[in-house]
């Protein structure tokens, strides 16, 4: 009884190491389990660039931006939309890691171990905008044939909303993840309803020039401003639908809310071993 005393009076560690270093952990396995995947890395690099490469082409100089004098090529206006879908591609897909370790039975034993569900979500969350920030600022290389020509500060605040996109759409995706047993089901919620919200986020098309519905839609879709950010950024001359404080503010809330989503899924739901 006294052993037992002791020890339930024995101080308690403190919260940032039960917190930080098992997210740590979870976000370094990320990084490497990534990386070793070498498909993985060539897949997220070239599909949106020949998505860009090819769509852009297409459209060339028969698409209009706006109605102001100096119209961009289509190639020019899609670059920030191709960048956001690299975003998206690596942050949602890298959180099919959830599902995967659910299956190998890694995330019961995470569950089990005296590790609070904070940690295992920014652990994860983390590990999955780190990825697809990296992903995404490594497609700035392609800037300059696209016309945009950065200087420090403008490298600085797009790596800024990158940042805040790659993190809301991992949160995204960890809630999405969570509660699924199986990829199959997870690739059919991307498709319904994540990849519609990329195409209307102005990557393809204009606000200006959709139907009603359309801009609607367009303008509660927190996609958008991560959209109309970059493109403000790479392209400062062009007229802006919305002002960059505003837009990052959105982006800040949308990053938020969407860890938010993730922790209360963690906490709500219980693992169970796959069948």
């Amino acid at each position: 009884m006294a052993t037992q005393a002791a020890v339930l009076s024995k101080p308690a560690a403190p919260i940032s190491t039960g917190v930080l270093l098992p997210a740590f952990t979870l976000w370094w396995r990320e990084i490497v389990r990534f990386y070793r995947q070498k498909t993985r890395v060539v897949g997220v690099l070239a599909s949106p660039l020949l998505f860009w490469v090819v769509i852009g082409s297409g459209f060339g100089t028969s698409f209009r931006s706006g109605t102001a004098a100096g119209q961009q090529h289509y190639m020019d206006y899609f670059y920030p939309g191709v960048l956001v879908m690299i975003i998206l591609f690596t942050s949602i897909f890298t959180m099919m890691s959830v599902i995967e370790d659910r299956k190998e039975g890694f995330l019961l034993s995470v569950l089990v171990a005296p590790v609070p569900r904070s940690a295992i979500v920014l652990g994860k969350v983390l590990g999955g905008t780190t990825l697809s920030a990296v992903q995404g600022m490594i497609f700035l290389v392609f800037a300059p044939f696209a016309g945009a020509h950065l200087d420090p500060l403008q490298v600085l605040l797009v790596a800024a909303v990158v940042f805040l996109v790659s993190f809301a759409l991992t949160g995204l995706g960890f809630a999405i993840a969570w509660p699924m047993d199986s990829t199959q089901a997870f690739h059919g919620i991307i498709n319904l309803f994540l990849i519609p919200l990329w195409l209307l986020s102005g990557a393809l098309f204009p606000m200006s020039g959709a139907s009603g519905w359309i801009r609607a839609v367009m303008y509660i879709n927190p996609l958008t401003y991560g959209v109309e950010a970059l493109r403000t950024l790479l392209y400062p001359a062009m007229p802006a639908t919305f002002s960059l404080p505003s837009a990052m503010a959105i982006l800040a809330l949308f990053s938020l809310v969407m860890f938010g989503v993730a922790f209360l899924m963690a906490n709500r739901r219980t693992t169970r071993p796959a069948a």
